[in-house]
């Protein structure tokens, strides 16, 4: 449940009341990247929590930081439609 409720703060999803209610996507599919998922869900992911200490510190945070980036780039091209095209249909079970 906690979940879904950062995913509804972050205005990814809608959440309905009553007997016909439940969750739906907050904007169009095409319109949320993966990236966004995760930010909601677990922004820890995305970061950098490498140290600069040592001799190499500097260097190896460098590079990281340079893998974060590209994993945030790659997670940027996938969106939601993206998914729902390769799966072969529109379901998304959450």
């Amino acid at each position: 449940m906690q979940i879904l409720n950062d995913l509804r703060r972050a205005g990814l999803i809608d959440s309905r009341r009553g007997k016909t209610g439940g969750y739906l996507l907050g904007r169009e599919p095409e319109a949320i990247t993966l990236r966004q998922v995760v930010e909601a869900v677990d922004p820890a992911l995305l970061q950098c929590g490498v140290s600069k200490d040592g001799e190499s510190g500097q260097a190896v945070r460098q590079a990281w930081e340079e893998v974060s980036a590209n994993v945030q780039q790659a997670l940027d091209r996938i969106t939601l439609e993206t998914l729902a095209s390769r799966a072969g249909g529109p379901m998304f079970y959450i």
